[in-house]
């Protein structure tokens, strides 16, 4: 840990400085633009400075790339930061302590701007002038309020990347966004529907989770055929899912869980057999499982044997790329000066193994998951799901399913996490699970399984108590019941007879009792009701009363004379 000392004549010949990564603090000199006019590349990210930036950064006129992410830096942005600059700049300001206004006019010059994790409370485009160089903007992660300004999007004829997360943003989505391939405004105000002007031909990643959007899903949306990512988490959106979801040939990534939609799961689904990843749950769909999810690659080799993330196929050339732009962010865009290509890092949230869990860049390329967990799901789980051999996570929990777990399932050799629990599963559960290698995660509580567990081999010998709960007929290690008590504590009727006279069955006083005087006082009360709302009937009954008082005294008055007149004579 140190401070970053310059000496003072003027370094003219100097043209790249990179201190990231270090332990530096303390203040940046205030002529240090007029020390290195002649940089064009300055990296100080990921240390520990602290203060204003300098306005003599201005004077560094051919700087083309800036970093000063991950530090203390704090205080409005200067006018002159680029504002003087004579080529096209890829600014990095992300994760600091700046405030006030994001002024576009003093960053017209900027290829890719990333603003995130600041303070920010408002951004102010230009209204007379177009910004033609910038590509990527990302203001996410700051306190900016508000509406999208109108002269926002309109003006920026090239933006590729637009990520505005995590702010307080409200009102109505910009219709014309035509050149946008990343779109995110997750966790912001939005409420109401999409719109349907929405024109994004070139979009391929679009984040909308944590708002309050209502309302089905656009058809118009759906004629978006380059869409990769579609991540709708969170919102109340509701209705049912069109079956021209089919058109998304491209999909990877469908993520619709906590939400309200309804209706059946389309068998349409099964036709985009890109998708790696596919989270339906919390919603309210009902129905059985689709039995064709099996024609879905989920991360098969095949389907993920290209770069997700390049936007024109080729590969792309990392020399090429600003070292400044790789793997800084969680949503991060590479931008290429050459034509065409952006490679965008995406991250993606999936719940496995009882976490949620974040996955990006080479990871989630072999990351594959299903998730229809809480929603209420019937009818049995379709044979055909142990054909996914490549699937990582499923989570069929909290829904209707019945009958027995597959045997299929022991096809799954990839499978890391395996939940089915509070479901009506019944039978036993399959001894060839044991040939999961990979399972971490087993759980089938709350179902009405029986049996014999399995042998607590391989990965089974890991599974707790927990995974088992609420079964009452399993037995076996870990649980603390043998099998052979539980075959001697529950007796067939066959057993029982075979058994001559020994009572196969014990009765609980308590139960007993408690049973009897709760039945008793239906009963009385049925007989109540019954007599209040029908009078006729009320009637007969006083009569019965009557009767039966008046023959009741009049066999004791007899009976007794009777008996006096006896002893009378006696």
């Amino acid at each position: 840990m140190g401070h970053l000392h310059f000496q003072l004549q003027q370094h003219t010949y100097m043209s790249r400085m990179d201190v990231s990564k270090n332990q530096m603090v303390g203040k940046l000199q205030e002529n240090i633009g007029k020390m290195y006019p002649n940089l064009n590349y300055l990296n100080l990210s990921r240390n520990h400075f602290e203060g204003n930036l300098p306005s003599s950064i201005g004077d560094m006129t051919i700087l083309e790339a800036l970093d000063l992410s991950f530090n203390e830096f704090s205080g409005e942005i200067p006018r002159e930061l680029a504002s003087n600059a004579s080529w096209e700049m890829d600014l990095n300001l992300a994760f600091n302590n700046f405030h006030g206004q994001i002024l576009l006019e003093q960053l017209k010059s900027t290829l890719t701007l990333q603003m995130s994790g600041n303070q920010f409370t408002s951004i102010l485009p230009m209204v007379n002038s177009t910004y033609s160089h910038l590509s990527y903007l990302d203001i996410s992660q700051n306190d900016i309020s508000g509406v999208i300004p109108k002269g926002l999007i309109g003006n920026i004829t090239n933006l590729v990347a637009l990520i505005m997360a995590n702010n307080s943003f409200y009102g109505q989505i910009p219709c014309d966004l035509s050149a946008i391939g990343t779109l995110d405004l997750s966790h912001n105000l939005f409420i109401g529907s999409l719109p349907v002007c929405l024109n994004l031909p070139k979009l391929e990643h679009l984040y909308l989770q944590g708002n309050k959007f209502t309302g089905s899903i656009p058809k118009g949306l759906f004629n978006f055929s380059s869409l990769l990512t579609l991540d709708m988490r969170d919102n109340s959106f509701s209705g049912s899912i069109s079956i021209e979801i089919k058109q998304l040939q491209d999909l990877k990534v469908l993520l619709l869980s906590g939400n309200h939609f309804t209706g059946i799961i389309p068998n349409q689904l099964c036709l985009l057999k890109m998708i790696s990843i596919m989270d339906l749950s919390n919603n309210a769909f009902y129905g059985t499982i689709p039995q064709c999810f099996h024609n879905i690659y989920f991360g098969k080799i095949g389907a993920t044997n290209f770069n997700y993330f390049i936007r024109e196929s080729g590969l792309m050339n990392l020399d090429r790329v600003p070292y400044m732009y790789k793997g800084l962010l969680e949503k991060s865009v590479e931008i290429y000066r050459s034509f065409g290509y952006l490679d965008a890092e995406v991250k993606i949230e999936f719940v496995t193994k009882y976490m949620s869990l974040s996955y990006k860049g080479s990871v989630l390329v072999h990351m594959s998951g299903l998730d229809l967990s809480c929603n209420n799901l019937t009818g049995g789980i379709p044979l055909e799901l142990g054909q996914i051999s490549s699937i990582i996570a499923l989570n069929l929990s909290h829904n209707q399913l019945d009958g027995t777990i597959p045997k299929t399932f022991s096809n799954l050799a990839l499978l890391e996490s395996l939940d089915l629990s509070h479901n009506s599963l019944s039978g036993e559960i399959p001894s060839v699970l044991i040939d999961l290698n990979f399972l971490a995660v087993f759980n089938v509580a709350y179902n009405n399984l029986s049996g014999k567990l399995p042998d607590m081999k391989a990965q089974f010998g890991t599974f707790e108590k927990s995974s088992y709960e609420g079964n009452l007929f399993l037995c076996g290690p870990p649980l603390d019941k043998s099998c052979s008590k539980v075959n001697e504590s529950y007796p067939t009727p066959t057993q029982s007879s075979n058994a001559g006279d020994k009572k196969w069955y014990q009765v609980d006083p308590l139960v007993f009792r408690t049973s009897f005087l709760v039945s008793f006082i239906i009963f009385f009360f049925t007989v109540m009701s019954l007599l209040y709302i029908n009078h006729y009937w009320l009637q007969r009954c006083y009569n019965f009363m009557e009767d039966l008082i008046y023959s009741c005294y009049y066999f004791v008055f007899d009976t007794s004379k009777r008996l006096s007149n006896c002893l009378c004579n006696i």
